[in-house]
């Protein structure tokens, strides 16, 4: 997939302020600091479309990209973070919520691991709300360039296991420092969109 555009449209909290255009989207979850920006950033060959930071908790809306005018990528807030207060925690989940259970133009989220780690209770938690709502997941283990290569297939293993995977979800090892993986993901992701 060559990205020839790509621009943010709107950082909103309420549906209200959702994109009304009839188009696609991708949904993008994940840990604080798992690396969801840089994702983003590599998928579409661009340095900081997304900004990343090194304090976690930081996207605190949803941040809706448009990609060649096509479809959205839609950054949903980090979970996970303990720093941040329990009133914004629950804002944050009243906002995921009403985006994951209403969204018509939602076809599929990626779900943002790191290969290195047992998933948390977190990310098991948010697979199984992602299910709950009947959506397809691509669960995407980023920083495959940390581990070395003869551990590969045991962490792919254990994150299906630990998240009880099912099987029409795809897991994708993914690399943002070498690229590795970004074809596959552009694979997957086009096939939800029927672009």
């Amino acid at each position: 997939m060559k990205v020839n555009t790509a621009d943010i449209v709107i950082s909103a909290v309420s549906k209200k302020q959702y994109p009304k255009a009839p188009i696609p989207e991708i949904a993008l979850a994940g840990r604080s600091n798992v690396g969801k920006s840089s994702f983003i950033n590599k998928m579409i060959q661009r340095k900081n479309l997304a900004r990343t930071s090194s304090k976690p908790g930081k996207t605190q809306t949803l941040n809706f990209y448009i990609i060649n005018d096509q479809f959205h990528f839609v950054d949903v807030p980090g979970y996970g973070y303990a720093k941040v207060s329990k009133k914004e925690r629950e804002k944050w989940g009243q906002m995921m919520e009403e985006y994951f259970s209403e969204r018509e133009q939602l076809r599929a989220t990626a779900l943002i691991i790191d290969i290195r780690h047992k998933p948390t209770e977190d990310d098991q938690l948010m697979y199984d709300f992602l299910k709950h709502f009947g959506l397809p997941v691509m669960v995407i283990a980023t920083k495959l360039d940390k581990i070395k290569k003869g551990q590969r297939q045991k962490q792919l293993k254990l994150i299906q296991e630990v998240l009880e995977m099912e099987d029409e979800d795809t897991l994708i090892p993914f690399s943002s420092e070498t690229g590795e993986g970004k074809d596959v993901a552009w694979r997957t992701m086009l096939s939800h969109l029927n672009l």
